[in-house]
């Protein structure tokens, strides 16, 4: 683990398409260095969740009930990513008064933090545009991702497909990129990381590597890094 000194203001932007490991590197990245892990993704999954439970009903104030539940140990939950939930949080993404709530939802929560990771679709493009010190952007091809959600989904339904999964999958990346309110897209200047290949571990070399170069880019001399074996 790297531990940053608390005068150390680095924030990473991380966007891509559905299960290109997003989540993952992000995770990786903020054990890694101690930063504060926020996925987007999570967010609009969650509160699609809660609409489905809720019989698909929802409106500007019920959504703005549940953001305000929000946090980040409920974003762990399993159920979030099932075929159905992705479904309603493509639609659900469309909405001008549900991207508001979570919008200021993820700006709150990037401006209180010195170090932080938030992963999702228009992190770079617009909600950390100005104040990401790196933008990432992932892809993975739809048949490994596919297997890899699969493989997450398996313990919570044991019916679902390779296929089932990946049509949803390419279905979401689709919704996504062609959406008029902030359309998925590589934001300017973002590293782009292609997972498709990669193992966990040389993802997490790969990151590690990346993150520490742009660190030393915007700080100069390592040595005001502080490690740790812990």
């Amino acid at each position: 683990m790297i531990r940053l000194n608390r005068v150390i203001k680095f924030k990473i932007a991380a966007d891509g398409t559905s299960a290109s490991g997003k989540s993952t590197a992000g995770k990786i990245i903020a054990k890694r260095f101690k930063m504060k892990f926020l996925s987007s993704g999570a967010l609009y999954r969650y509160c699609a969740l809660k609409i489905i439970e809720n019989g698909n009903k929802y409106n500007s104030i019920s959504i703005k009930q549940i953001v305000r539940s929000i946090t980040l140990k409920k974003l762990q939950n399993k159920k979030i990513y099932s075929p159905e939930v992705a479904l309603m949080s493509s639609i659900i993404a469309k909405r001008p008064f549900v991207r508001k709530a979570l919008t200021k939802f993820q700006k709150n929560f990037i401006k209180k933090s010195n170090l932080v990771i938030v992963e999702g679709r228009d992190i770079g493009s617009k909600i950390m545009r100005k104040d990401a010190d790196l933008k990432l952007f992932f892809i993975c091809s739809a048949q490994e991702k596919a297997k890899r959600r699969l493989k997450e989904l398996k313990s919570t339904n044991k019916k679902l497909t390779l296929k089932q999964v990946k049509k949803a999958l390419i279905h979401r990346d689709k919704e996504d990129k062609n959406r008029k309110i902030s359309p998925l897209i590589m934001a300017k200047n973002s590293v782009l990381v292609d997972t498709t290949k990669l193992s966990i571990y040389q993802m997490e070399t790969k990151l590690v590597n990346l993150v520490t170069k742009f660190i030393k880019k915007k700080y100069g001399n390592i040595q005001e890094f502080r490690y740790s074996t812990e």
